[in-house]
């Protein structure tokens, strides 16, 4: 019935023009075909559709067929044969119709499709796509530009692999999708790569514009979240690494240069605001898309060798500083680590204490470090918290002396974690150390130049009021600090200028000896009001249970004997520190009686 019906229709309309066809025409005709799909007769409609005389009914109105014949294909994925016929039927109306209302057509497939589906259909439907924009004289860099906007649109609903399992497996089929997207581009990618005297060429620098919006999309998604470390031995690469390659690839071809990328914020800036326009600039060159560009390069290596090997590590490190700061201040886990993993690289290709301190005064070389304290503390992933720690670490390795003192002035000003602070003033006794061996030569820490530094190190945020509990690292480093120095240094050398006034020790020891006495006496009223309470005493039958929030999250609720167990711990630490500035006292007092007993000597051997 459906067979005969699309013949009628055929019929009726042979050698009458496109204008006089009726609306009706085109919903029987569109009703007709997908009932004969549904049917399975797809080799009846492929006859009639290769038939000649059919031919000027199919120029005008093959297009219709393409919803019936993509549904079909959907729906009969297992049908090798059906498969077969319904992709002959789609070449024959791609080969015969109108490339106009094919390209809308097209891209309304590929639009409209379900998101299970989305994988299948680009798939199925770009390399007619590419056809028919091949096949267009006019308005061919539009049409471009319109396709690569919706694929991406399409690709970006796709999840990208985040394990090696997930990328051998493809479940989702987007390391298929990007090869074929590839494939998709390549012959536009030639047209502007073929084309000469392009300056005097509108349409060249128009298509040229349209591959390089798209290709800076890629680079933000999928390849930014992607994983594109190479998969283990024996398994062959995975192809969204392949896939990343060719884009560097593309990028070369149609003109870009990867060194005027990379380096594109650093000219930016360098440029006067009347000369540029900064949002359109920054719509262009997405500071996203080139990070990506960037770990590509100098991590992973892809496309490297279409990079001059001519630029030292640290004017790689400047120039990727914006990059870096970009990514480490994401949350997602995939960008945070290929911002760690692009700052590592940079770093390692430097050698420690050559870092000058003039690059302090380098936009985000202190941002940077800063965001990484940021990771330090608060990312909810543990592993990305000590591998943070490790690279803070290896970035203050790098500095000379003068750039690691100032480093150490400015974290300590803008850090306000006590974890943070205590480890910034372990490097600090690390460095004097170093600086008071034999010979060493290091007059930033040692001698009046540390004064300032120690200042900055013994002292209370809030004096005897500042909560010792909280800030318990920050209070023991600088007490193990100061006892290492008085231990370290003698009155009459007085290498590290402790010895010049006094008073200023006293400054800190002081209010921390009345903070010390205060939290004491706080904490011990506090377990003596624990253990009075009657409930207490009932705490075999029935247990009282706090909680307590922190940063909006409810930990789990403790028993009085466990809040009892809190307190005695924080007395323990108020012991610790008071034991502490006990023996350093006693020490200063010792060094200070031998060094007038010195003085004494001397005057007398006179």
């Amino acid at each position: 019935m459906a067979l005969e019906e699309l013949q009628g229709v055929i019929k009726r309309c042979q050698g009458l023009p496109e204008t006089e066809f009726k609306d009706e025409d085109h919903s029987i005709f569109q009703s007709a075909a997908r009932q004969c799909l549904e049917d399975g007769h797809a080799a009846e409609l492929l006859e009639i559709l290769q038939d000649k005389q059919n031919e000027d009914f199919v120029i005008c109105m093959g297009w219709n067929l393409l919803g019936p014949v993509v549904n079909c294909i959907l729906r009969n994925e297992q049908q090798i044969e059906n498969m077969e016929i319904c992709s002959k039927i789609i070449d024959r109306v791609i080969e015969i119709s109108n490339p106009k209302e094919l390209l809308l057509g097209l891209l309304e497939q590929i639009e409209d499709v379900f998101e299970k589906n989305i994988s299948k259909v680009i798939l199925l439907l770009l390399q007619p796509l590419q056809a028919v924009l091949l096949k267009m004289k006019h308005k061919m860099t539009y049409s471009v530009g319109l396709c690569l906007a919706t694929i991406q649109r399409q690709l970006s609903k796709l999840p990208v692999p985040i394990n090696d399992e997930q990328r051998i497996q493809d479940e989702h089929e987007l390391c298929k999708c990007c090869m074929a997207v590839s494939s998709f581009v390549k012959p536009f990618v030639d047209e502007v790569t073929q084309t000469t005297n392009s300056k005097r060429d509108p349409s060249y620098n128009e298509l040229k514009e349209e591959l390089l919006k798209f290709f800076m999309k890629i680079l933000e998604y999928p390849l930014l979240t992607a994983q594109l470390q190479p998969l283990t031995k024996g398994i062959e690469d995975n192809s969204l690494r392949a896939f990343a390659a060719e884009i560097v690839v593309y990028l070369v071809a149609i003109g870009e240069s990867l060194p005027v990328l990379i380096v594109h914020p650093l000219l930016q800036s360098r440029k006067k605001l009347q000369d540029i326009d900064a949002l359109q600039e920054d719509i262009k060159y997405p500071t996203n898309s080139l990070a990506s560009l960037a770990y590509l390069l100098f991590v992973q290596h892809i496309g490297i060798a279409l990079f001059p090997a001519v630029y030292s590590p640290r004017y790689l490190l400047r120039v990727n500083l914006e990059y870096i700061s970009a990514l480490i201040s994401k949350t997602e886990e995939s960008m945070l680590s290929k911002g760690l993993e692009l700052y590592e690289h940079c770093l390692l290709a430097i050698e420690d204490n050559t870092l000058s301190h003039n690059y302090l005064e380098i936009k985000n070389i202190l941002g940077v470090p800063q965001e990484l304290v940021k990771v330090m503390t608060l990312c909810p992933f543990e592993h990305m918290r000590k591998w943070s720690l490790k690279i803070f670490q290896q970035n203050i390795d790098k500095f000379d002396s003068e750039g690691k003192y100032k480093l150490f002035r400015c974290l300590l000003k803008t850090t306000h974690h006590a974890g943070v602070q205590g480890y910034i003033i372990q490097n600090i006794k690390n460095q004097i150390d170093l600086a008071l061996q034999v010979s060493n030569g290091n007059t930033w820490f040692s001698g009046q130049q540390l004064v300032p530094l120690l200042h900055l190190v013994l002292s209370l945020p809030e004096g005897a009021e500042t909560d010792l509990l909280q800030n318990t690292d920050r209070v023991m480093e600088s007490l193990n600090l100061l006892r290492y120095l008085v231990i370290r240094d003698n009155e009459w050398e007085n290498q590290t200028g402790l010895w010049t006034d006094i008073f200023w020790i006293e400054k800190f020891l002081k209010p921390l000896r009345t903070g010390l006495n205060m939290s004491k006496a706080h904490y011990e009223a506090e377990i003596r009001n624990k253990k009075d309470n009657r409930k207490i005493k009932d705490a075999s039958d029935h247990e009282t249970r706090c909680s307590l929030t922190v940063g909006g999250k409810t930990l789990p609720k403790m028993t009085n004997a466990m809040q009892l167990e809190v307190l005695q711990s924080a007395i323990y630490t108020f012991d610790v520190m008071e034991s502490i500035q006990a023996r350093i006292e006693e020490l200063m007092e010792l060094k200070m009686k031998s060094g007038t007993e010195t003085k004494n000597v001397n005057n007398s051997a006179f």
